[in-house]
């Protein structure tokens, strides 16, 4: 074969490709399984889904590629450009289609395949190549067909390790989900359209050259269309998710926060799509979350999660607390409760009590690290995201909840949030079994009155038509702990003991039987 270069260079150039259309393809796969676990939500089925349909995909893109071996040059200029423009907008599709029509587990089955289909194509059209160049001037040195499946299978794996590195530690952070993809896909069809149209522009007649220039030219400019629009395109996509009265929306390093509402009216705090607080309905769950554990000591308290203050507000109205302790992972969270005037006016500011210290912490990590010579706390407030989110399933495991119990007081309580029970009933019981089985007796309540009802996330994925209706809560202790309001608690909007035990009967009358504990090693919660 006639090369503008030596066979040494023409070979590093091709494995150079190799590597660069690895990365690539592997940034395709998690950008997939990252934004899929945003919208759909239970990251292990999605991370499960998008590979193992991948890997299918691949099987058969191998299969269709012994078609295009005849001409493999152009064939693989071709398969980059439809791999890029696939690849690179499928975020924006896939974010796209939950935003306006309320789904995207269709679309993501559909991405995975046809991304899987090209990559799969990939290996055996540059193999053929490769071959083609031949390793130098030496004879016999072109058919070492066992070298080329290693240098080829070398720096494919390489370039995978690269892109995988990439993603979380550049591309998600510097660039978001919805841009990386599309410069991820103009990385890869200038990658591929280089190679084929200067080292292998002697194989190509003038047709095919002028159709592959046409295509990544076309590919190249939508891909740069897309991300100059890609700002514009966000802002219509979360007014259709939430509404016109976006006001605060903010990507930190552990989740995408965004509020709703007037700076002085009525507001929605939304984490990862997931409305966590609203102005008309939080007081319910606030009270009832804190209250039933504040009857008895509680000098010292610590809050698990609760960046927004909420519970720490319902904390501190009682004059005889000494000290509250609130363990929150995101900073941003915690920056937003102290400075944006709707959730400080919510919160009652209470991030200026002197009684009050943050630590940013992982709560499992900071529990396990805690030292023993602190003095224990009366009462736990487990305020803490739904526990049928994957990313929060260990914060709900029988380990968790025995660190926890190692911090408490004797004759100390702890109070879980634990989700809807209405809607999710074998999560709720999952929750309170594993209290159990970590040591501690159980009585299971509910809140009702909900008012609040946005249905996306994990709400929308889970088949419901409407948000969850109800909290689910569990106060816990080392022996069978009183469900009431301490005689010396504030006055309270919603909240009162035949409520209260109203919530722990019907609770009981949607007990699950024979619900098991969660643990590290075997999580037991699901969507």
């Amino acid at each position: 074969m006639a090369l503008p270069v030596s066979p040494r260079a023409a070979r590093f150039l091709v494995l150079g490709v190799v590597f660069l259309c690895a990365a690539c393809g592997l940034v395709y796969e998690l950008e997939l399984v990252a934004l899929a676990s945003y919208l759909i939500g239970d990251s292990v089925t999605q991370a499960s889904v998008v590979l193992s349909t991948m890997v299918f995909a691949m099987g058969v893109g191998s299969l269709l590629a012994k078609r295009l071996r005849c001409r493999a040059a152009v064939g693989f200029g071709m398969l980059e450009a439809g791999l890029a423009a696939v690849g690179g907008s499928s975020a924006l599709v896939l974010y796209a289609s939950f935003a306006w029509f309320g789904g995207a587990r269709y679309v993501l089955v559909a991405f995975s395949l046809a991304i899987g289909i090209l990559i799969g194509a990939e290996i055996p059209l540059l193999m053929t190549l490769i071959q083609r160049i031949g390793r130098g001037p030496d004879p016999g040195e072109g058919d070492d067909a066992s070298g080329d499946v290693a240098d080829l299978f070398a720096a494919d794996y390489v370039g995978a390790l690269v892109g995988g590195l990439l993603f979380p530690f550049f591309l998600l952070p510097m660039l978001g989900q919805l841009t990386g993809a599309l410069v991820t896909g103009a990385v890869n069809t200038a990658a591929g359209g280089s190679l084929v149209l200067w080292l292998f522009r002697r194989e190509l007649t003038r047709r095919n050259r002028w159709l592959l220039i046409g295509v990544n030219v076309a590919v190249l400019t939508s891909l740069a269309t897309a991300t100059v629009l890609v700002d514009d395109f966000e802002r219509a996509a979360r007014r259709a998710v939430y509404g016109d009265r976006v006001r605060v929306a903010v990507q930190t390093d552990a989740q995408e926060i965004v509020i709703t509402g007037s700076a002085s009216g009525p507001m929605d705090f939304f984490l990862d799509g997931r409305l966590r607080v609203s102005s008309r309905d939080e007081y319910r769950y606030h009270e009832a979350l804190v209250h039933p554990a504040m009857r008895g000591k509680h000098a010292r308290v610590l809050i698990l999660g609760g960046g927004d203050g909420m519970a720490a507000r319902e904390v501190l109205r009682y004059p005889d607390v000494r000290s509250v302790t609130l363990v929150e992972l995101d900073p941003g969270v915690v920056e937003l409760a102290r400075t944006d005037p709707a959730l400080v006016a919510l919160n009652g500011g209470v991030h200026q009590d002197p009684r009050l210290k943050v630590v940013n912490a992982d709560a499992f990590g900071w529990l396990r690290s805690a030292p023993l010579g602190d003095p224990p706390y009366d009462v736990v407030v487990s305020d803490l995201p739904d526990p049928g989110i994957t990313a929060s399933t260990k914060l709900y495991s029988q380990e968790f909840y025995g660190l926890a119990a190692d911090v408490l007081a004797p004759g100390g309580r702890m109070v879980v949030h634990a989700g809807p029970i209405a809607a999710r009933p074998h999560v709720y019981w999952t929750v309170e079994a594993t209290l159990r089985a970590a040591g501690l007796a159980t009585r299971p309540y509910r809140a009702t009155g909900r008012l609040s009802d946005f249905s996306a996330g994990p709400d929308r994925s889970s088949g419901n038509s409407r948000a969850p209706r109800d909290w689910g809560l569990v106060l816990a202790a080392r022996s069978r702990p009183g469900l009431g309001i301490a005689p010396d608690a504030p006055h309270l909007r919603s909240l009162t003991v035949p409520l209260l035990l109203e919530g722990a009967r019907s609770a009981e009358a949607m007990r699950v039987r024979g619900a098991v504990a969660s643990t590290l090693v075997h999580p037991r919660y699901g969507q």
